[in-house]
């Protein structure tokens, strides 16, 4: 998933500050992932409601500046190149999105405030599911960060 988001920055960093500063964060949420995935409940580094509350934390910032600052400057730029193909393809993927994020927003409710034993217990099941999840946004997000870096690269970066 690391190597994913790395991948993803090289290719379209730098288009627009807006886009770098949300793939940075993504691998900021990806690295609390990784870390809440391989933490031991007993631990007594960092007790795990703190971690899981991190991670939820960080995953709510990534899904809304997805929705309410990337996907709307993604759109404005397809509509400002009246690009209708751009345009398909987000009307195609943003459904999709928003039901991802649905699900993003189901694991924050059950784990950000509820960090009981039993919750916990829980907790390795779900965290895999909501990696799946996950996943699956970045790859719809990558496709319409794609579509719009090359079919508009020479115009954003004049």
């Amino acid at each position: 998933m690391l190597e994913g988001c790395k991948t993803a920055q090289e290719r379209w960093g730098g288009v627009h500050k807006l886009i770098d500063n949300w793939l940075n964060t993504r691998q900021e949420m990806i690295v609390l992932y990784c870390n809440l995935s391989a933490s031991k409940p007993l631990s007594t580094e960092q007790p795990l409601a703190l971690s899981v509350q991190r991670f939820c934390q960080s995953m709510m910032d990534y899904c809304s500046a997805g929705h309410f600052e990337i996907y709307e400057q993604l759109l404005k730029e397809a509509r400002d190149y009246d690009d209708e193909e751009a345009l398909q393809l987000a009307r195609e993927i943003v459904p999709k999105l928003d039901e991802l994020t649905n699900q993003c927003v189901d694991f924050n409710d059950t784990f950000d405030e509820n960090c009981s034993f039993d919750m916990l217990s829980k907790l390795p099941t779900e965290l895999s599911q909501i990696g799946e999840v996950l996943e699956d946004r970045f790859e719809l997000e990558d496709q319409l960060i794609e579509r719009l870096h090359n079919i508009h690269r020479e115009l954003v970066e004049s």
